[in-house]
């Protein structure tokens, strides 16, 4: 017999409900025990998916580390959803983390697309948007939002520090400009990078010509146009701005041609990624000029170690970026809330945002990382390195060597 329409209602909404609360995962403390509620997005599933549940082990990194301090840290309760990297989705989970569950902070977001969405939606519901991974420059960009403070590095630090890469180390032909090709994916984030790519170049005195500029589709599942095009268009170096599984997906194809035989290709922001690395394996060429915004085997400091190490232990496998970056978002939610109190006013935790110093796993001996109070950009070194044959890290056979260390403006705190 066929239920009354409202008893249907009552179980769909029941169904629902309940679907969202198993695609949930919680973290620390019970939310009545908490001092501060947390919402993080992250993709949970698909291409993206090892970045959330990398993410999720960085944050348990990060509590696991607030819980050893002889100074105790405010409790956080830190709620998680599956961002599946949809605008739509990530906009109508803000607003629930924010309405329903009270969240004061919000972190996380892989896409730079949906990482401004999101960034939108913070400042208009009040809530502090710590961004974890996701790199465009257009957020930390004048005017930039008393709500929005972002903990990895972005596309302006790692272009700045390719540039000074090229100028210090690539062997420049005599008596003419470099030929320079470019290829990164059709949205925000390839846009920006290409424009303060060619800005650093200039900036660094660097003399440059463009053969060609392929925007291939995010998520595209045939190179073969674009790796054809670079290989009949020579250049002196390519750089490559695709991450994640379309960098694995490209390098595989490219094997399959001459392309690493006839140029030099650099990806200087995401490339060097152990995601990256792994995959690839055996297919991982020599010679790749390589950055991530967190190396395993760089800095080789007892902290990096710990973290690297501990995660292994945790997870069964060695980290991503994504992993630093979700454990750098916690500890700095932690450091704003401890400095600023508990019962603080919104412009009393910016203050302490944008003043905060966070020693990290990536940071190496004398270095802290620091916030930029007038972008709300964290500072951190970015190291460059060179694919060479490695096991230390399996299943990776190949890992980055013969660092180039790139420190930011000079202005920045040293003390450990």
């Amino acid at each position: 017999m066929a239920l009354p329409r409202f008893l249907s209602a009552v179980l769909l909404s029941l169904l629902l409900v309940c679907a969202r609360v198993e695609a949930r995962v919680t973290l620390g403390v019970p939310a009545a025990q908490a001092d501060v509620q947390v919402g993080c997005l992250f993709p949970l599933d698909g291409r993206g998916g090892l970045y959330g549940k990398d993410s999720l082990v960085g944050i348990r990194l990060a509590l696991e580390w607030l819980e050893q301090q002889e100074t105790p840290y405010p409790s956080l309760h830190i709620m998680v959803e599956d961002s599946r990297s949809r605008v739509s989705r990530a906009v109508r989970l803000v607003r629930g983390f924010v309405r329903e569950d009270n969240a004061r902070f919000l972190c996380g977001v892989v896409n730079s697309a949906i990482a401004w969405a999101v960034s939108q939606v913070a400042e208009s519901e009040r809530a502090f948007f710590i961004g974890t991974d996701h790199a465009s420059t257009r957020l930390t960009e004048a005017p930039v939002s008393p709500y929005y403070f972002r903990v990895n590095n972005n596309i302006h630090q790692s272009m700045t520090a390719a540039a000074a890469y090229i100028r210090d180390r690539f062997p420049l032909p005599d008596n003419r400009p470099l030929r320079l090709s470019y290829l990164g994916p059709d949205y925000d984030y390839g846009y920006r990078m290409w424009r303060d790519f060619r800005d650093a170049l200039t900036d660094q005195g660097v003399d440059f010509e463009i053969v060609t500029v392929l925007w291939p589709r995010l998520y595209e599942p045939n190179y073969a146009p674009y790796i054809h095009a670079l290989t009949e268009q020579p250049a002196d170096l390519v750089v490559n701005a695709l991450w994640g599984g379309d960098l694995v997906a490209f390098v595989q194809q490219a094997n399959q041609t001459p392309l690493f035989q006839r140029t030099r290709v650099a990806n200087f922001d995401t490339g060097g990624n152990y995601e990256v690395l792994a995959a690839l394996g055996e297919n991982m060429p020599s010679g790749l000029i390589l950055s991530a915004r967190h190396h395993n085997n760089w800095p080789q400091t007892a902290y990096n170690r710990w973290f690297v190490q501990r995660f292994h232990e945790l997870s069964g496998r060695y980290p991503s970026y994504a992993a630093e970056g979700a454990y750098a978002g916690i500890l700095a939610i932690a450091e704003a809330i401890q400095t600023a109190g508990t019962d603080a006013s919104d412009a009393d935790v910016q203050r302490a945002l944008e003043h905060l110093q966070l020693k990290l796993p990536e940071d190496p001996p004398g270095f802290t990382s620091f916030m930029d109070p007038d972008t709300h950009q964290l500072q951190q070194v970015i190291s460059i390195g060179t694919s060479t044959a490695d096991d230390g890290l399996p299943p990776a056979s190949k890992l980055l060597n013969d660092w180039y260390i790139h420190y930011p403006p000079s202005n920045s705190p040293t003390s450990d």
